[in-house]
C-alpha cells in the first residue's frame, strides 16, 4: 500500500520509531555494557515521535489532509528489528547501523515529498535525519573499539 496523504506518513514514521525503539530496548537487554546507550537511543525515538506529531498536529488543515503529500512505498523502509539468539555483538552494531540509514532515507524521502505543501513537518523530518546522522557515528565508534 502506497502512502499518500500526510495522517499515513505521520503513521508511518510512528511505526519506524516504534519499531526500532523496541529493538533498542531488546539490545539494552542484550549488551549491559552498552544499555544506557542504547535506552537512550529508544527515548529519542519517543521524543521523534512527539515532535512529528506536534509539528503536524499544529498545521493540519482538511486542506492538508484533501491533499496528496506523499508518494511512499513503506515495503522499501522496512526494518528488520528481530534480534537473533546467538548473534555477535557487532552483528547487532551492523544492523542497528541498517536500521538508522533506513529511518533516514524515510525522513529525507518524506521531508522531500512534503516540502512544498507543508514548512513545519518536513523541517522536522530533517531534523530527525541530523539527529539519526549523528547515532550513525556513534554506532561507527562503537564498531570501532
Amino acid at each position: 500500500m502506497i502512502l499518500h496523504t500526510a495522517s499515513e506518513g505521520i503513521t508511518f514514521s510512528r511505526k519506524l520509531e516504534n519499531d526500532s525503539a523496541e529493538f533498542y530496548e531488546n539490545l539494552a537487554q542484550q549488551s549491559a555494557e552498552d544499555a544506557e546507550i542504547w535506552l537512550s537511543f529508544a527515548r529519542e525515538n519517543k521524543k521523534n515521535i512527539v515532535q512529528v506529531e506536534r509539528a503536524y498536529y499544529g498545521v493540519i488543515t482538511d486542506a492538508i489532509e484533501g491533499c496528496f503529500a506523499f508518494n511512499i512505498d513503506p515495503d522499501e523502509y522496512s526494518l528488520k528489528t528481530a534480534i537473533k539468539e546467538g548473534t555477535g555483538y557487532a552483528d547487532f552494531l551492523k544492523q542497528a547501523v541498517e536500521i538508522e540509514k533506513t529511518i533516514i532515507q524515510f525522513y529525507t524521502d518524506a521531508a522531500e515529498q512534503s516540502r512544498s505543501l507543508m514548512a513545519d513537518v518536513p523541517r522536522v523530518f530533517t531534523l530527525v535525519v541530523r539527529k539519526r546522522a549523528s547515532r550513525l557515528e556513534k554506532l561507527d565508534s562503537l564498531l570501532k573499539r
